[in-house]
């Protein structure tokens, strides 16, 4: 007794025909088993996903908690900014930012999240320590390059004088 004839769709077909010539061969991954320890947990593909691209989710937070995770950076994440200007522009923005959040209406049941605002004078002095060290950094790793060069350039040959008439 033969039996139904075998059907193979096109896609099986093709996974078969590269599986017999060793496509598959060699992949990174073959043979080692699934990771499927956060299976209970309903977002764990963004997370992983995150994780394997080294995305930063502070956009993905609710308005004052993403203002939060600002401020908590601050002054640290501002010490490329170069002038105090530029310093009061950035927190004077974050202050306009909170203070707009808070005009939206609240979510759900609970008691809505503010987020502070932000003393402009406070942020500038703590900015300007931390400005000043990266300053000196700088500026070391600078002549700690400019000696090394003219180090080198002293350790480079003789002038075409010099080696013409052999001193």
């Amino acid at each position: 007794m033969t039996g139904q004839p075998y059907w193979e769709s096109p896609v099986d077909k093709q996974i078969r025909e590269a599986q017999e010539r060793g496509e598959f061969d060699n992949l990174p991954g073959a043979g080692k088993p699934l990771d499927l320890s956060d299976s209970g947990d309903p977002d764990w593909w963004v997370k992983r996903f995150a994780a394997r691209e080294n995305l930063d989710l502070g956009g993905a937070l609710p308005g004052a908690l993403g203002l939060r995770k600002e401020a908590a950076g601050y002054p640290e994440s501002l010490v490329d900014v170069r002038t105090e200007a530029q310093v009061r522009e950035v927190i004077e923005d974050y202050n306009k930012r909170v203070l707009a959040d808070r005009l939206r209406p609240a979510v759900g049941n609970l008691p809505p999240l503010i987020a502070k605002t932000l003393d402009v004078d406070e942020m500038v002095g703590r900015w300007r320590p931390l400005r000043a060290a990266l300053e000196e950094q700088q500026r070391a790793a600078r002549e700690d390059k400019a000696a090394a060069a003219r180090a080198a350039a002293s350790e480079t040959r003789p002038s075409w004088w010099r080696r013409l008439l052999g001193r």
